[in-house]
Order: C-alpha cells, then structure tokens, then sequence
C-alpha cells in the first residue's frame, strides 16, 4: 500500500470543507428563513440547548457525511477521492461501519469538546472560566498532536487511525 502524504490529505480535507462549509450556509440560511430570524434564539439561553442544537444541525451530519463515505464502495469522502486516496483497514479492505464510527468519532472529538467549552463561555454555567479555558487549551494540544503525529510514522497514521486500524492511501491504479 502507498500511504498518503500529508499534504494530500490536508488537500482532501480543504475540499471536504468547502462542502462542509456550503451545508452550514445552507442550513443557516433555511432555518432563518423557515423561522424568519437569524439563529440566535436557538442557541442564546443554555449551552445545554446550544449544544444539542450545533449538534444536530452540523457535528452529527457532517459526522455523517465522514462515516458513511469512509465506509463506502468509494473508501472516502468527495475530497478523498478528489484527491485519488481511500480509507481502508489495516488488510487494505473497505472500511466496516463500526470502524468508520469509531475513527470519525475520534477525529471530531476535539471538535465537540471545544464546543462545548465555547457555549458555556458564552453562556451563563456552572463551570469556572479557568476549567474552561483548561478545557480549550486541551482542545489545542490534541489539534497539535492531530498535526504532527502523522509525521512521526512511515505510514502517515494519525491518533485516530491507530486507534481505530485505519490508514489512508493512494487510490490503486485499476488499469494494471
């Protein structure tokens, strides 16, 4: 197998985001006009209820979008395959469901954690400012490792690829 370089990857995930980006526009401006007001009265009395709600509308589809494409025919989102890579377990197969899970989850875990340091920052809790901001710093230190560790091996592996047995490579020529 030819691991992908991580600049390829960045790359697939910059393409994904220009779609992850063009759904949020989209669900903000179908929600502002389906209720004839910005967003900001579903997240501005308690982080809970902002919580859920950022949830629902943006972590669980864009979740989604990574679980199901991994797992796929195609082994990768839209940018993966823009970029001829594809997911695959340690034998080099397709991805299974649970294993797309668990390494999607992983990835978007400092994501949902910042989340949920930001709204109550935002809003009236309970929690301190300085766990919060503990919290964030946390946040910032696992980004960082998401962006180093992949150098650190000859495979490109990032943390969530160990821990769920995946790896990312080049798509296969299918003419030879």
């Amino acid at each position: 197998m030819n691991y992908a370089p991580f600049k390829m990857r960045v790359l697939a995930f910059l393409l994904d985001y220009l779609l992850i980006l063009s759904y949020g526009i989209f669900v903000v401006g179908s929600v502002s006009l389906l209720f004839r007001q910005p967003l900001n009265f579903l997240f501005s009395n308690s982080p809970v209820i902002a919580q859920i709600t950022g949830f629902v509308m943006m972590t669980a589809p864009v979740s989604l979008y990574f679980i199901l494409s991994e797992c796929s025919k195609w082994k990768g989102t839209w940018g993966k395959r823009k970029m001829s890579l594809q997911v695959v377990n340690d034998q080099g197969d397709r991805l299974g469901l649970s294993r797309s899970l668990i390494r999607t989850a992983i990835k978007f875990l400092p994501w949902e954690v910042a989340h949920f340091a930001i709204w109550r920052l935002m809003l009236p809790t309970s929690y301190s400012e300085k766990t919060l901001y503990i919290v964030l710093n946390t946040v910032n230190v696992a980004i960082l490792l998401y962006l180093i560790v992949p150098f650190t091996n000859k495979k490109r592996r990032n943390i969530y690829d160990w821990l769920a047995g995946t790896a990312v490579v080049e798509k296969e020529d299918e003419s030879s």
